[in-house]
């Protein structure tokens, strides 16, 4: 690579071998005409199927929650306000990025620059943020069902879906400054300037490390409330919340409650004790297929909420380690298709999760059924 740097011209004999592995300086790929190329044809067809399966399921999701009444709850505002996030990551960011991606050279000038890496930062940082905000959202409402049912307002939701915002900005904006000085210059990269090694500490910690710690203790405190409601004697204290209702039901109506029977027993003191035994029998029964349908949806659950947080680690981890690594380690290299794949492992994370939050909820299948049936007949 480094005999290369200052010539687009490969030695003789070695055209075929150069372009093959990648030899060539990133100003110079286009003089060889890549987007003809039957690898990158491959790869621009590829990256363009992932961008328009993340706007389709995205704009599903959001068309169900505006088109089903009983979705307009709080909880379903915030998944909506994820989707339209992760529709605007599909929309403004990824075409951009597979041009960038597959040519390996920027093209597009300075301003096109800075208004994508804004874009880029601030939409992801908002997609991780709003996975934050619903597992707060969640978990109030598990550790305090009675209280927090009361403030859950459409209005709380806003507030929380601005708070993620105003951070997603700040941490996109300050690029901007710094990258003005360099606007004479000829641009054939794009990419935010890790030199600033505060800044990369503050972005990537504000947007991934910080939020990743935050859902791996409301998920766990999540799922060792659930379990631990989920087995208690039945009372008229209140509702039983378990993790199943908090995936399955994004409504906040309790599934998994097992004090319904205990309400119809408090009026069997007036009957004959023949009466009251059959009854209590019957009574003993449904707590127990009750808590039999809680089990496995707890176990559903548990699956669910593995997947959720799995999902989100598997896309973001990569890339935001490499982004630190390299603003620390001046001396380490990464390979630019390699750092491509961890760029575009964690866009995949705005396609997987309209997956996720809707293929869970089965509020959210029945719509879906009802609006593809309602096409259909249209």
């Amino acid at each position: 690579r480094c005999t290369l740097q200052h010539s687009c011209h490969p030695p003789p004999n070695q055209t075929e071998e150069v372009l093959r592995h990648g030899l060539l300086p990133a100003m110079c790929y286009n003089k060889y005409n890549f987007g003809h190329h039957p690898e990158f044809v491959s790869l621009s067809a590829l990256l363009a199927v992932v961008t328009l399966a993340t706007v389709l399921s995205n704009a599903f999701v959001i068309a169900t929650i505006f088109l089903t009444r009983k979705l307009h709850t709080p909880a379903n505002f915030l998944i909506g306000s994820l989707a339209v996030t992760d529709l605007l990551v599909s929309i403004l960011v990824m075409p951009i990025s597979i041009v960038y991606t597959v040519s390996k050279t920027w093209s597009l000038g300075q301003i096109v620059c800075d208004i994508w890496l804004s874009s880029d930062i601030t939409f992801c940082t908002a997609s991780i943020l709003h996975l934050c905000v619903i597992a707060l959202d969640r978990y109030w409402a598990i550790t305090d069902a009675l209280e927090y049912s009361k403030r859950r307002t459409m209005r709380r939701a806003g507030i929380m879906v601005g708070v993620v915002w105003v951070i997603s900005i700040s941490i996109s904006m300050p690029p901007l400054f710094w990258r003005q000085a360099k606007a004479h210059e000829e641009l054939t990269e794009c990419v935010v300037n890790t030199d600033q090694i505060s800044y990369t500490l503050y972005s990537t910690f504000g947007a991934f490390y910080v939020p990743t710690v935050l859902l791996i203790i409301l998920y766990g405190r999540i799922y060792v409330a659930a379990r631990s409601r989920i087995f208690k004697t039945p009372s008229s204290s209140g509702k039983r919340f378990t993790t199943a209702q908090l995936i399955q039901t994004s409504a906040g109506s309790s599934l998994c409650s097992l004090n319904s029977a205990s309400h119809h027993e408090a009026h069997l003191h007036s009957g004959s004790p023949l009466f009251m035994n059959s009854v209590k029998v019957k009574l003993a029964d449904s707590v127990l297929e009750r808590k039999r349908l809680c089990a496995a949806r707890e176990r559903k659950a548990t699956k669910t909420l593995g997947i959720i947080l799995g999902a989100f680690i598997v896309c973001w981890l990569p890339f935001f380690v490499g982004t630190l690594v390299m603003a620390i380690c001046k001396e380490c290299w990464f390979d630019p298709v390699l750092f491509d794949i961890f760029t575009w492992l964690g866009y995949l994370n705005s396609l997987i999760n309209p997956v996720i939050y809707t293929v869970f909820n089965d509020e959210f299948k029945q719509a879906f059924q009802k609006l593809i049936k309602f096409r259909r007949c249209s």
